[in-house]
């Protein structure tokens, strides 16, 4: 019987929960089609909720976290993959209810698997994972309608994995990008990564409780929610096009209807954990010929020994970019 290593997390009291990596074997994972020999996964906000029993991801404990992984298929009961195939786990509910990609092994639906595109390898489809494969789908939403020509385009949650990915890849488009950010110290992190300009919190935010404003953007990608959601969707050009992916500053929206009836923006809602396979698979082949930036100023590398580590730092909002976890020897 192969045993394995596993990032678990228990519950030991009411409130109180306790990290470890555990030995595991096959016997322990969940039922599925495919068995996957995981090399890489990520660390996103939503692992460190599950990893440190905060409510609202998780249910039920022990629990293995990790919302991403890829790796080579070790077996599968789909004949759409075979043993070697590398292959890409993310969302559904990896990680959240179902054993997650913070182990050595994981067993999924076929219906949970994309197949690697080429173009792309085991790691730098971590270095992307959910972070990443979320701008990639508010990108492919946005610029079905707006052409760099237009004008700006606005990212808030700039220092984010999502809102990192955001700022490179459109960059890496063509298009020009206002990055928003209330860490002054990390100006010249967003200018590398592709910014044109950043704008602070509070001079973004000036005078926001007006019912429109100048119109400044050609399109956004709002990351973060509430009275930034409502300001991006205010400073809209008319025709323009605001995507929306986060909650952390609020899941209420400040806003009355001026902007879509005097202006016809439009708002995009991007359900990265559901998102159409179909449409998934093509996001992630775009990534791989023409969308996907340099990683380097962009990502660190963990392994599972020193997740926890960084699992609390992203909690206290102390990472910017994305955390790569190495997960297979």
């Amino acid at each position: 019987m192969t045993n394995f290593r596993a990032f678990v997390t228990e519950k030991i009291g009411d409130k109180e929960y306790t990290q470890s990596i555990a030995t595991k074997t096959i016997n322990d994972l969940p039922e599925g089609d495919v068995l996957v020999k995981v090399a890489y996964s990520s660390l996103n906000y939503k692992d460190a909720l599950s990893a440190l029993g905060k409510p609202g991801v998780t249910k039920n404990y022990p629990h293995t976290p990790g919302i991403d992984a890829s790796g080579v298929v070790v077996s599968s009961k789909d004949d759409n993959f075979k043993e070697g195939d590398e292959v890409i786990v993310t969302s559904y509910d990896l990680g959240m209810n179902t054993w997650g990609g913070y182990s050595e092994y994981i067993q999924v639906p076929a219906g949970w698997v994309v197949p690697m595109p080429k173009g792309l390898t085991v790691k730098t489809a971590m270095e992307v994972g959910t972070a990443g494969l979320t701008a990639a789908m508010s990108i492919y939403k946005l610029t079905n309608q707006v052409k760099p020509e237009d004008g700006d385009i606005l990212v808030t949650g700039a220092t984010g994995g999502v809102g990192s990915y955001a700022v490179a890849m459109l960059s890496k488009m063509g298009y020009s990008v206002v990055a928003v950010s209330g860490k002054e110290e990390k100006i010249p992190y967003l200018k590398g990564i592709g910014a044109s300009n950043v704008v602070s919190r509070d001079q973004f935010l000036e005078g926001n409780q007006r019912p429109l404003l100048k119109p400044l953007y050609a399109g956004a990608i709002d990351t973060v929610g509430g009275d930034y959601l409502a300001t991006a969707i205010k400073a809209t050009l008319p025709l323009g096009v605001v995507t929306c992916c986060g909650n952390a500053a609020s899941f209420d929206l400040p806003l009355n209807v001026f902007p879509f009836i005097l202006r016809g923006v439009s708002l995009i809602g991007i359900d990265s954990q559901n998102f159409p396979y179909e449409e998934r698979v093509k996001v992630w082949n775009n990534i791989a010929t023409s969308w996907l930036p340099e990683t380097g100023d962009i990502t660190e590398e963990v392994t599972l020994d020193g997740l926890l580590e960084k699992i609390n730092q992203i909690i206290r909002g102390g990472i910017s970019g994305r955390v790569l976890v190495k997960v297979g020897e």
